[in-house]
């Protein structure tokens, strides 16, 4: 599996492009749609599926142009399919000019799942959001904006709770075995262990 980080947008979120070698996936089509598709281009393999990690403007403002270059489905939480076109929940009537999405996503639930050619698990860690899942590969995890690199997604926006994004990092992130991979929305990547030892917010 060879992943791909692309810091995007005002806010540098991270899209990345996951590749098992002979097939793609895309999660979080961030901003700047033709850097998203130029790399796509540039890698030259089919893309089997689109993952939000959650729906605030910032992880989807590329959504409809990587989607119809690609013609991929496009799959999320359930919780969060109205944040596409509500531009209040999404953030981006508090922040930025208002961004919404007209595609028409498939949902996934908590467990194992399969898209294409790649199976994973989906991890729901809500706290930053009510329906942010984290996506579990092999040694490597996409964690959305719930637990970053020595820090812990916010909980001042619409649906946010301390609470949850607490028990989302302690009691199912950090059960994750600690040589795996994470990899955030925003910054750059750690691991679990690195994580659990040295995160000033949450130990």
């Amino acid at each position: 599996m060879k992943i791909t980080r692309l810091p995007l947008g005002a806010l540098q979120t991270n899209c990345y492009i996951v590749s098992n070698g002979e097939r793609l996936l895309v999660v979080d089509p961030s901003a700047e749609a033709k850097v998203i598709i130029g790399k796509l281009k540039d890698i030259g393999l089919p893309v089997d599926g689109i993952l939000l990690t959650h729906a605030h403007y910032d992880h989807f403002g590329a959504l409809d142009e990587v989607q119809a270059f690609t013609a991929a489905e496009v799959y999320m939480s359930d919780i969060e399919i109205d944040w596409l076109t509500d531009i209040a929940k999404n953030g981006s009537i508090r922040f930025t000019e208002e961004i919404t999405s007209s595609v028409r996503p498939n949902t996934l639930k908590e467990g194992s799942a399969a898209v294409g050619g790649f199976k994973f698990d989906v991890i729901h860690t809500p706290g930053h959001s009510p329906g942010s899942l984290s996506y579990k590969f092999y040694d490597f995890v996409i964690s959305g904006d719930v637990l970053f690199n020595k820090g812990v997604g916010r909980t001042d926006l619409y649906g946010g709770s301390t609470a949850e994004v607490m028990y989302s990092i302690r009691e199912k992130l950090y059960k994750l075995a600690p040589e795996t991979i994470v990899y955030p929305g925003h910054n750059t990547p750690t691991t679990i262990g690195d994580e659990k030892e040295n995160n000033p917010y949450v130990r």
